[in-house]
C-alpha cells in the first residue's frame, strides 16, 4: 500500500477562504482590572517568564514558554488554588507559524475564576505531561497525540486513544484530507477482507456530509421505502409519510404529512 504523501501547501492555500474561516478576536482587557487575576499573575511571574497576559471573555489568558508548562500548572494548582483542569488540547497553526498551540483550561472552585495557559511548540517538538498533577490530562494528552501528533513526554501510556494503533496520519491537522486519504479509504476493507477484495467492495466513504440515496439496501429512504433487495430499476414507489403504524397509539393522533402546516410566524 502506498503511504499517503502530505500536501504541505494544502493548509496555506485555503487558509483565508470559507473552508477555514478565522473568527475575529474577542476584545482583550488589562489583567490589572481584576485584583484576583492580578495576584495570580504576579505569583506566576515570580517564578516563570510570562510572554503575554490579558483578560478575555472573563478569564485570564497567560502565554508562557513551552518548557515551563508543568511548573506553571503545578503552581496554579498548589499555590493559586486552581483545582480543576477542565480541558486541554492543541490547535494547528502550522500553516501560518509552523507551530502547535497547546492550552490548559483551569478552574478555581473557591475563587470562581478561570485561567487559560497557552504555549507553542514546533511540529517536531514535544511537551511535558501534566498527568501527575491532574488525572484528567491522561486521556486528553493521548487524544492530542492521536489527533495532532503532539508527543507528550513522561506520559504513563502514550498510545493512540481513538484511532487504531497502526493508523497513518493525524485526523485533526488541517492538512489531513477531509474525506480521508488512500490509507483511510482502504483500511477496513484490507483489514477485514484483504486487499484482494478491493475491486469487489470498493473504497470506503469517509465523508460524513455525503448522502447517497443508493447506499446499503435502499430500504430506509424516507418516503420511498422498499423491501430489502427489491428491484427499483423501474423506479421507486412513493410511500406516504405517516409516522405511526396501523392501528395507531391510544390518544395519539396519527401524523399525516399532507395535512401538516409550516408555521412562519416565530412569535405565534
Amino acid at each position: 500500500m502506498r503511504t499517503y504523501t502530505p500536501k504541505d501547501d494544502v493548509q496555506k492555500k485555503p487558509y483565508y477562504t470559507d473552508r477555514y474561516w478565522v473568527a475575529p478576536q474577542v476584545a482583550k482587557s488589562d489583567v490589572a482590572e481584576d485584583a484576583v487575576f492580578a495576584a495570580d499573575l504576579e505569583a506566576i511571574k515570580a517564578k516563570f517568564d510570562v510572554l503575554d497576559a490579558y483578560i478575555q471573555v472573563g478569564q485570564m489568558v497567560v502565554v508562557i514558554n513551552a518548557c515551563d508548562n508543568y511548573g506553571v500548572v503545578e503552581l496554579l494548582k498548589t499555590v493559586c488554588d486552581y483545582n480543576q483542569l477542565s480541558e486541554m488540547s492543541a490547535i494547528d497553526w502550522l500553516a501560518t507559524e509552523g507551530k502547535f498551540e497547546i492550552f490548559y483550561q483551569m478552574l478555581s472552585m473557591s475563587k470562581r475564576k478561570r485561567v487559560r495557559i497557552k504555549c507553542k511548540i514546533g511540529e517536531k517538538e514535544s511537551i511535558q505531561s501534566v498527568e501527575k498533577l491532574f488525572r484528567s490530562a491522561d486521556w486528553s494528552e493521548r487524544e492530542m497525540y492521536d489527533m495532532f501528533g503532539v508527543v507528550v513526554n513522561n506520559h504513563p501510556f502514550m498510545k493512540r486513544i481513538l484511532m487504531p494503533d497502526d493508523w497513518e496520519g493525524f485526523p485533526l491537522r488541517k492538512t489531513y484530507p477531509l474525506q480521508g486519504d488512500e490509507f483511510a479509504q482502504w483500511y477496513e476493507v484490507d483489514k477485514i477482507f484483504g486487499k484482494e477484495a478491493r475491486e469487489i467492495i470498493g473504497p470506503e466513504n469517509r465523508d460524513p456530509a455525503r448522502v447517497d440515496r443508493y447506499d446499503t439496501e435502499r430500504f430506509a429512504r424516507l418516503g420511498h421505502e422498499v423491501p430489502r433487495g427489491a428491484d427499483i430499476s423501474q423506479g421507486e414507489p412513493d410511500t406516504p409519510l405517516v409516522y405511526q403504524e396501523e392501528g395507531g397509539v391510544f390518544m395519539v393522533q396519527k401524523f399525516d404529512a399532507e395535512k401538516s402546516v409550516v408555521i412562519s410566524d416565530r412569535d405565534r
